[in-house]
């Protein structure tokens, strides 16, 4: 099979520091498959595996859909974790062109957070990950955009399942060495740690931390502490995620300056984007106290909406744009509000 020559087609990757998820469209807007890879963060893997990675997918892709695998399709954009620097995003455009020619007739490349926002709305808006990592930015309809955060586990990454994990691990930690006393038991934590890392004493764990590190590993972590959370009622584990909600709250509020008038008055929605998020329960206080401080206003109407599709659909979206073509897609279908407030009251 070939596929039917009366069509473009356009792909989409959501490129993740764990996993990546890609859609092929038909220029109907058909869904024609979807794929699945490992991390495609070139920080993490290296360009040469990530591009490699992101060939295999579209490749896949392209078998399952029946096209030509020699020949290549339109448009690729590619919504990647560590993406966000403009020379980053022209090395694996020129990567890409270079050696894997028969995968895309263009790429575009942007950061994951524009992939996600892509496919919530045609008109911008925030969107806000919380994953392995973390990250926010702003799109406004002028095509003007601003981030807070993303600056990767060493300088930010704030709210994410690695800084919500290190910061319970670190607190054991401190506890023990009697450096920061805590009044509430550590016991779960400290026991966790060690079953996770399979472990027989702490300082097992400093190969994890240094000479074997492990980013999305050392992150995985971060569900166990959600359960102890939950279903124990921890109280460490408990606090790290309210600590989670109030910082990631103020990335929002960080932005909140250069946010487009058009995109308040109707309410400003926040795509909220990563694992994380799983856990809003146990983050919602802290998100709250933190964006009641908030002495501006600006912001009156407040949604948090979840993506019910990939960003690879997004990013997709933004490789047609990027060629003067568009995509038709159900936006209606692809998030959903799961929570709503006002604010400045």
């Amino acid at each position: 099979m070939s596929g039917d020559s009366t069509y473009d087609y356009f792909g989409g990757i959501e490129g993740g520091a764990t996993h990546s998820k890609m859609v092929l469209f038909r220029s109907d807007g058909k869904v024609m498959a979807w794929t699945e890879g490992p991390s495609t963060n070139q920080w993490l893997v290296g360009l040469e595996e990530c591009l490699k990675r992101v060939c295999d997918m579209v490749q896949e892709a392209k078998k399952i859909a029946g096209l030509d695998q020699e020949k290549p399709i339109k448009a690729l954009g590619l919504s990647m974790s560590g993406a966000d620097q403009k020379e980053a995003q022209q090395q694996i455009i020129d990567g890409m062109k270079s050696k894997y020619g028969k995968v895309s007739e263009n790429v575009a490349v942007s950061s994951d957070t524009s992939g996600a926002i892509a496919t919530a709305t045609a008109t911008g808006g925030i969107v806000l990950i919380a994953g392995t990592g973390s990250n926010c930015q702003l799109n406004n309809p002028d095509g003007s955009s601003y981030r807070c955060g993303g600056w990767g586990h060493l300088l930010g990454d704030e709210g994410g399942a690695y800084w919500i994990t290190q910061r319970a691990i670190k607190a054991y930690f401190d506890h023990v060495d009697n450096l920061h006393p805590l009044q509430c038991d550590v016991t779960y934590v400290g026991d966790t740690m060690l079953k996770y890392f399979k472990i027989e004493e702490r300082n097992g764990i400093l190969q994890y931390l240094y000479t074997n590190f492990d980013k999305s590993f050392i992150a995985g972590m971060c569900k166990e502490l959600a359960t102890g959370a939950t279903e124990k009622k921890d109280k460490l584990c408990q606090q790290v995620f309210h600590d989670a909600g109030q910082i990631l709250a103020r990335h929002v509020l960080a932005l909140e300056p250069k946010i487009d008038q058009k995109l308040l008055e109707q309410g400003l929605s926040v795509v909220c984007v990563g694992s994380v998020w799983k856990s809003w329960d146990l983050m919602k206080l802290g998100f709250m106290e933190e964006m009641e401080k908030s002495t501006s206003h600006r912001i009156s109407h407040l949604s948090l909406c979840e993506l019910k599709q990939s960003a690879a659909v997004g990013a997709a979206s933004i490789g047609a744009t990027s060629i003067g073509r568009t995509l038709p897609l159900d936006y209606a279908s692809n998030a959903s509000v799961f929570f709503t407030t006002q604010l400045g009251k």
